[in-house]
């Protein structure tokens, strides 16, 4: 059996729902009662968010180097980042990483190009709505990755770091951000909206609003990671 390592605490809530998903995707194929292998090491969000801040990105990808070795150390055989806004250092880590990645952003590439979406909606932190992580994975299938506004986009991440990573959902945030897709839909004539960051599924619980669906990266990715562990 293999075993997968989960860099998760970035943040908590979200690599909880982590460990529920990828149990139940398991046992739901193998209904033998039988459990996955999984190490989780919890890292520090804090830090990681100081160090985005000042744009140290070495030094954000020197922690993930060092945290995915303690991984491989105790015996995953694969490992992932809990989170999507780390992954704008995919890259490098990846090519330092002594054990296989699966990435989030190209499970969530998939899964939009099985629905057939062509252009799709992205929300998330600052980070991750200014990097070009996503639209460079989601462009090599001609998907058009589109953001809102500069001002929206300051709105999501301070919602994003202030309340959804300190465990508070309002429904005042959550209208708010409805109304972010609204626009994007009507407006940039978007097919679906990726929660690009895996806190926003706890606030966003639908699988549609506005008439479009919404791609769980949390769930896209744990699905991915199901089928590393059966392979």
């Amino acid at each position: 059996m293999k075993t997968v390592g989960i860099l998760g605490g970035i943040g908590p809530e979200s690599t909880i729902d982590y460990y529920r998903l990828i149990i139940a995707g398991y046992r739901a194929q193998r209904p033998d009662g039988s459990y996955p292998s999984i190490f989780l090491n919890s890292l520090d969000v804090n830090r990681l968010l100081a160090w985005m801040n000042a744009n140290q990105l070495s030094e954000v990808t020197d922690y993930l180097v060092e945290a995915v070795e303690k991984l491989a150390r105790a015996g995953a055989d694969f490992g992932i980042i809990a989170a999507n806004t780390p992954h704008i250092v995919f890259g490098d880590l990846q090519r330092r990483s002594p054990i296989p990645l699966v990435s989030i952003v190209e499970a969530a590439c998939a899964a939009t190009k099985k629905r057939g979406i062509r252009i799709i909606g992205l929300l998330g932190t600052r980070f991750t709505m200014q990097a070009t992580f996503y639209p460079e994975v989601f462009s090599r299938e001609a998907i058009r990755v589109v953001v809102p506004g500069e001002d929206e986009q300051g709105y999501l991440h301070e919602k994003y770091v202030g309340e959804l990573l300190q465990n508070v959902f309002l429904p005042e945030t959550r209208e708010e951000i409805l109304q972010i897709i609204r626009r994007l839909k009507e407006q940039e004539h978007i097919e679906g909206i990726i929660l690009g960051g895996t806190e926003l599924p706890l606030l966003l619980r639908d699988e549609t609003a506005c008439g479009i669906p919404l791609l769980d990266t949390t769930k896209m990715h744990a699905q991915a990671v199901v089928a590393e562990l059966l392979s």
